[in-house]
């Protein structure tokens, strides 16, 4: 790459709506949002977010196929802060630091994010075997921490990213979070992170 930015977006830009699927689009996510943080992800039915929304239920699973679609679009945008702050923040989150710092800062901004959607992100990931490598957030991360551990020269960036991002897994948080605190899973996942830069050229 010609700058220390990092990977491109992992979005494309969304297709022009009309009105009024802008419209519904805005109301399904408002009602969708407002039930889960009321009641919980995993008690809310498609149908109660189609009644609150006021529109058909052929409209919400046409536009967004199933619950699982829904959460990954109400994380669509807090995800795009995280991405904008990354591609072109300040340091060490965005360019300018070194890369274990920068990765540290990821890992830590990760995890709060993580803690913060916990629900919603653990339904996108656990939709269907293997939901969670092939939604475009994932292969974003993935692809921002394989780009830092290749300048740190890591050997196998690629496989190594995987390895780094599995503990952040919403699975595995959901069954830890009682007995695993965030700062020590942020300490933890900066002494790996350090240690695998720092081990990378040798």
């Amino acid at each position: 790459m010609s700058d220390n930015s990092g990977p491109r977006s992992g979005y494309s830009a969304p297709a022009r709506e009309r009105a009024d699927a802008a419209r519904n689009r805005a109301r399904v996510l408002e009602a969708a949002a407002r039930l889960f943080r009321e009641h919980g992800v995993a008690a809310v039915s498609m149908d109660q977010v189609a009644a609150a929304a006021g529109v058909g239920k052929g409209t919400l699973f046409r536009r967004f196929g199933d619950k699982a679609g829904l959460a990954v679009a109400l994380l669509d945008e807090q995800e795009r802060g995280l991405q904008a702050a990354i591609l072109g923040g300040p340091p060490p989150l965005g360019p300018g630091a070194p890369p274990a710092d920068r990765l540290v800062a990821f890992l830590e901004a990760y995890v709060d994010f993580l803690d913060g959607n916990l629900d919603l992100v653990h339904m996108s990931e656990t939709a269907r075997p293997g939901a969670r490598y092939t939604i475009g957030a994932y292969r974003l991360w993935h692809r921002h921490v394989a780009y830092l551990l290749e300048q740190a020269g890591t050997p196998d960036a690629d496989y190594l990213a995987h390895a780094v991002l599995a503990p952040l897994a919403a699975d595995q948080r959901m069954a830890l979070r009682d007995e695993v605190g965030s700062d020590r899973v942020k300490a933890g996942l900066a002494r790996l992170a350090r240690s695998m830069l720092e081990g990378g050229s040798r």
